[in-house]
């Protein structure tokens, strides 16, 4: 019994644990309000991204299928080098983040490293982030609906099946959209776009009060 158990796990190959790299149906634009993340965790963590004032940063560039996601996959494309995860660190806070979605997203793209960063910026560059929110000088409350509807309004090409606000621990904590392959507004998949429905959701403000 002992041999064909040894049989079966050495006919599986190592590969089989995750996905196929350049296999999902589109990607999910993850975008973070560092403010609310630095008051939950990241002060706590002693984050250097909490040191400075960034509002809306790029969680990551994450391959989707229609339902669920790969993650993990094996590839054989290099790692990024520390420079490289440097570089992404203006948009995304800090250099750690960037090498942890290259190694749970980036590597499931079927794209190099430079590749999946370049293609990541561009992403962040086609989605305006409402200035009004860099505006507060205070904690506020408000409905998350009030976030979604401000980023449909500045993204118009954006239908609301494109884009869904996600909550943590009563605060606003993301704001994802669906993106093509060439970086095109689509439609989310239904486990994708669920709202938030928090009325009163807490929004800290960039700087030191946030």
């Amino acid at each position: 019994m002992r041999w064909v158990i040894f049989w079966l796990l050495a006919a599986v190959p190592a590969w089989a644990e995750g996905e196929t790299p350049g296999e999902f149906d589109y990607y999910v634009l993850s975008l973070s309000w560092s403010p609310n993340w630095c008051a939950l965790e990241g002060r706590a963590r002693g984050s250097e991204q909490c040191e400075t004032d960034l509002g809306w940063i790029l969680h990551g560039l994450w391959p989707q299928f229609h339902r669920g996601y790969p993650s993990y996959c094996r590839t054989l494309e290099r790692v990024p080098s520390r420079a490289m995860t440097a570089e992404m660190a203006d948009i995304m806070g800090t250099s750690g983040l960037a090498w942890h979605q290259w190694k749970k997203h980036g590597t499931c793209t079927g794209l190099s490293a430079p590749d999946y960063y370049t293609l990541s910026r561009a992403a962040y560059g086609r989605i305006v982030r409402p200035a009004v929110f860099r505006k507060l000088d205070k904690t506020v409350s408000l409905p998350a609906e009030v976030v979604e509807q401000a980023f449909l309004k500045a993204n118009p090409g954006i239908e609301p099946d494109g884009l869904t606000v996600t909550c943590r621990d009563g605060h606003i904590q993301e704001v994802r959209v669906c993106l093509s392959r060439d970086l095109s507004p689509v439609p989310c998949g239904q486990d994708v776009v669920r709202d938030c429905t928090l009325k009163g959701a807490l929004f800290n403000p960039v700087g030191p009060d946030g």
